[in-house]
């Protein structure tokens, strides 16, 4: 099925340049309006305030009341702004796009420029945990342009926004960036204080984030991933990415069957029918009971050096969590030359079931089947994602024994029933972008 793509002229400019040059020219700064000392001194950027995060003091600057679709209003306006003063690398709203026929639904894009103009990876695939390295690439090195707004909780826990907040260095907030790269309409980064220069890895804080802005954003359309390293995250400094598509992706279909109940009624279940092995992490009394008990898995998974990827989905009531070993496969030349040729790297849209083609070839020809084989070569063998699986219960205090008949039982039906496919008319307009 083709769908139509919303189209918005984008020009390749020098923004950024001439910004640069502005700057330099008034004395101030590196010239380049990053974020760092050099520049950060008065700058100011919306700031979104979401409740239930944590309490503290009121601020004294102007606040406005938001609506209850205000996240999103703001996210999708202020990536529109950037992306018609010519901010993005090439024009994603021009890619092609399409549901490959199936039983899945798989979503193929054709992007033949993102490998040639996405940011090189500068470190080593084969470790997890890296130190952060601030002479390589970082989000401190970004024009402020790039940056919508920043992101944090409410004071008072109510809803709040902030048009023109100071930067605060000493608190170093949180922040929604552009990826100047995008693969989607709408695609942004969520950088958890991007001051600290935090090296790619997760913990309680950083994930509680991210589960509370999917919550706020309160769209099943809108997802949060993470990649670590080893799992094709390119950039070694802490950050989720996030875009709307108005489908379900093929993995959110996919069956599960319940393994056992964590701390404070946190469900876990493994996928079945899919071809890459995971485990789904949901319910739980609060956000922070989910967070603690997958922030825990994932800090299992960084220490044992297993890359893995995260999808947090429906709202952050589901979070799949996906250990896997394709670059260990690259390394070890057990790839085949057919899939290597793609060069598509499977990433966490990628093993959503989002797939992003680089070649025209692979897209005219894509099919559910060449889905399946490239995500099957991601997955962990059965009898490894048991260990894994062991490992994880282990560092959450689970105790296998107890729990060895939980995995009895019919497959369960997720949650969100499939879009029927004949009603996906228009994958990237707005309008389907964003259902009300």
């Amino acid at each position: 099925m083709m769908l139509k793509i919303k189209r918005v002229p984008t020009l390749v400019s020098n923004f950024q340049k001439e910004e640069a040059e502005e700057t330099l020219a008034r004395g101030a700064g590196c010239g380049r309006n990053c974020l760092r000392n050099c520049c950060l001194p008065g700058s100011k950027l919306p700031l979104y305030a979401s409740k239930n995060l944590r309490k503290g003091k009121s601020v004294a600057y102007e606040t406005k009341e938001p609506p209850v679709d205000f996240l999103e209003s703001l996210l999708l306006g202020e990536w529109e702004d950037r992306q018609q003063k010519g901010l993005f690398r090439y024009d994603v709203t021009a890619c092609e796009t399409k549901v490959i026929p199936g039983d899945y639904g798989f979503i193929a894009q054709l992007n033949e420029g993102r490998h040639l103009k996405k940011r090189p990876t500068e470190f080593r695939v084969d470790k997890v945990l890296q130190p952060f390295d601030g002479s390589k690439f970082n989000f401190t090195k970004v024009g402020q342009e790039e940056l919508l707004f920043q992101f944090e909780a409410s004071e008072d826990n109510e809803v709040q926004f902030f048009p023109n907040a100071p930067i605060d260095a000493e608190k170093s907030p949180s922040v929604v960036a552009i990826n100047v790269s995008p693969i989607e309409y709408g695609h942004v980064l969520l950088i958890p204080k991007v001051l600290e220069c935090l090296p790619q890895r997760i913990d309680r804080d950083s994930l509680l984030l991210a589960l509370q802005m999917a919550a706020e954003a309160a769209n099943p359309y809108f997802r949060l991933g993470y990649n670590s390293l080893g799992a094709f995250a390119t950039i070694n400094h802490l950050h989720f990415q996030a875009y709307y598509l108005a489908v379900p992706f093929p993995m959110e279909k996919a069956p599960t069957r319940k393994i056992t109940f964590a701390d404070a009624g946190v469900k876990i279940s493994e996928m079945l029918n899919y071809p890459v092995r995971g485990l789904v992490f949901e319910g739980g009394n609060t956000l922070e009971d989910l967070a603690n008990v997958v922030s825990g898995s994932c800090v299992c998974l960084q220490e044992n050096n297993i890359p893995y990827n995260v999808l947090i989905s429906d709202s952050a009531k589901r979070v799949f969590l996906l250990p896997q070993c394709y670059a260990e496969k690259q390394a070890l030349g057990e790839v085949s030359s057919e899939l290597l040729d793609t060069q598509v790297n499977p990433a966490v849209w990628e093993i959503s079931g989002h797939m992003v083609l680089k070649r025209k070839e692979d897209y005219e020809g894509a099919t559910e089947a060449n889905a399946w084989r490239l995500l099957a070569e991601v997955s962990l063998s059965e009898a490894r994602f048991q260990e894994v699986t062991a490992l994880i219960f282990e560092a959450i205090d689970l105790n296998a024994e107890e729990n060895e008949n939980a995995t009895e039982g019919s497959p369960e039906k997720p949650d969100v029933a499939p879009q029927p496919m004949e009603e996906i008319d228009a994958l990237n307009t707005h309008a389907s972008m964003v259902p009300v």
